[in-house]
């Protein structure tokens, strides 16, 4: 199903930017307490979908098992401000030899080589794949608006 989008980026735009992005995912989900929580999480994008992994011991897996409809958002924490977020369905299934993790460690670490990658990798046999379908995207984008205006870091 091809997603609806609204605000100042066309699909092309939208697409560039969650492929070009290393901003991580901020993935909000139902707890079995019915509020929601924010979690972020690193993400990959490709073929119109986003991906995450997740350990399957982990909170947002349990969540995502009860409740698949999601949040997410991807953007700067720091002026000016531009991103995209929007609404879709997390599945679940294995993260086959670790694949996706591989591709979150080149993508966020530059590789596996640290003593974080090696952890990571070290765990990848119950490593979860959590694939979003968006079902709607919001972009929008204040950098012209709030021109000469800096994060603080």
């Amino acid at each position: 199903m091809a997603s609806a989008l609204k605000g100042p980026w066309d699909r092309e735009q939208v697409d560039g930017f969650l492929t070009q992005s290393r901003f991580p995912l901020r993935l909000g989900c139902v707890a079995e307490d019915g509020f929601p929580r924010v979690v972020s999480v690193w993400y990959g994008y490709g073929g119109g979908q986003l991906h995450c992994v997740s350990h399957r011991s982990s909170q947002l897996v349990q969540w995502l098992q009860r409740c698949e409809r999601v949040g997410f958002e991807v953007a700067p924490n720091e002026p000016p401000y531009y991103g995209v977020r929007g609404q879709g369905i997390a599945r679940l299934e294995a993260d086959a030899g670790g694949e996706m993790l591989g591709q979150m460690l080149q993508r966020y670490l530059g590789g596996a080589d640290s003593a974080l990658g090696k952890w990571l990798l070290s765990r990848s046999e119950d490593e979860v794949l959590i694939t979003i379908e968006p079902q709607r995207l919001f972009s929008w984008d204040y950098r012209e608006r709030m021109a000469g205006v800096r994060g603080r870091a």
